[in-house]
């Protein structure tokens, strides 16, 4: 649910999403010490060894489209790919 709720996606997804990265070996599910029926989701070796090349590849990605769109279209283009990923979420309730 935590997870969920940060990444602003459904519980549904989340699953979703964390089901696929542990079948790659990016994160695995262990127990959560303070609560017996809950699971923690933690990033892998792998997935620690890839961060900084993702990281980087984020920032080379955005300083590009920036520099074509200027800071103003920039921001709206989070905002447009924000409500996009809300809408096209297969999870989402019904509005």
């Amino acid at each position: 649910t935590d997870l969920a709720e940060q990444a602003q996606v459904t519980k549904q997804t989340a699953t979703s999403l964390v089901d696929r990265l542990e079948a790659a070996g990016y994160v695995e599910r262990v127990p959560d010490p303070r609560d017996g029926r809950a699971r923690l989701v933690r990033l892998t070796r792998k997935a620690h060894a890839l961060m900084p090349v993702a990281r980087g590849e984020e920032q080379r990605i955005e300083k590009e489209w920036e520099a074509h769109l200027g800071p103003r279209r920039m921001r709206q283009l989070r905002e447009a790919l924000t409500l996009l990923r809300e809408i096209t979420d297969p999870y989402r309730a019904e509005p």
